[in-house]
């Protein structure tokens, strides 16, 4: 299991101190630079392993910024404290941008980013729980990290606690059936500290989402499953911070956010082929080149 690192841990609590107190406007001004951090290190991660789905991890890295950077209760010193908020990361395959996040939050250093899906690294393809800080659920099968949510979600309930759970999938992952069973369960027991999120880019491997298995209207089916629903901007840290502020209701909560599958570098937005295609060396300083413009 990797550990916590001392002084990037330092900076997360510094960063959270100064977004309790901050605007909208300087929310966004305090994330987006963390945003493009994690983006660069996606690249160079995926580049250097020669493996990886670069188009998710860019198009979900905000909404990962901005639940570690601003919302999740969470302590990289104390990743296991009873009573922290549980994070799941149901689109498993897109691990570099949950990489790149926990170690900009000093969950481990940041320089085991290097190792991803090496031999020996505790950084794998897929979360695993059991050698990373930070990751709650082993995930990569989809469909699967909703339910998983529930149960977290029913564990808070039982033992009196009032953790939240937030549950991030793609939407393409949204035609396992396993996640309408678990949406249903979530309703009727009335799960309001559960959070699903979608990563709303439009694009699976290989097509549309709505060329493969339709999913629109997809609010209306969430409101049908008796959800709260939340459509919002997933590029704009402020919507987000808006779409995870407590339910509404006693009903749990489903967060549309509106995303670009490889957001931030002109070549690969809204193109399927990068859903598990490789950047090159060149391509990766092109790539560098528009992210620091």
């Amino acid at each position: 299991m990797l550990s916590f690192d001392p002084e990037s841990s330092a900076r997360f609590h510094s960063l959270r101190a100064l977004l309790r107190e901050a605007s909208p406007d300087r929310a966004r001004e305090l994330l987006r630079p963390l945003s493009t951090e994690v983006r660069l290190n996606v690249l160079t991660m995926i580049e250097r392993a020669g493996l990886g789905h670069v188009g998710g991890d860019l198009s979900v890295t905000d909404i990962l910024v901005t639940l570690y950077g601003a919302v999740l209760d969470v302590d990289p010193r104390r990743p296991l404290a009873r009573d922290r908020d549980r994070f799941v990361l149901s689109k498993g395959h897109c691990a570099a941008s949950l990489y790149a996040t926990l170690a900009r939050c000093g969950f481990f250093p940041a320089a085991e980013t290097a190792t991803f899906a090496g031999a020996d690294s505790a950084l794998g393809g897929h979360p695993d729980r059991r050698k990373v800080p930070g990751v709650e659920a082993n995930t990569g099968p989809l469909g699967h990290g909703l339910p998983i949510g529930v149960g977290c979600a029913l564990a808070a309930r039982l033992s009196g606690r009032h953790w939240r759970t937030f549950v991030v999938l793609g939407d393409g992952e949204l035609q396992e059936g396993s996640n309408w069973e678990a949406a249903m369960a979530a309703s009727h027991h009335r799960l309001s500290s559960l959070y699903a999120v979608v990563d709303r880019n439009g694009l699976q491997q290989g097509d549309r989402t709505e060329q493969t298995v339709g999913l629109e209207p997809l609010t209306a089916r969430w409101t049908a499953f008796g959800w709260e629903v939340r459509e919002v901007d997933g590029h704009d840290h402020a919507e987000l911070l808006g779409a995870f502020a407590p339910a509404g209701s006693d009903r749990p909560v489903a967060v549309v956010a509106h995303t670009r599958k490889g957001q931030g570098v002109s070549f690969m937005q809204d193109r399927a082929e990068w859903h598990h295609k490789v950047p090159d060396r060149d391509q990766v300083r092109a790539a560098v080149a528009e992210l620091t413009r």
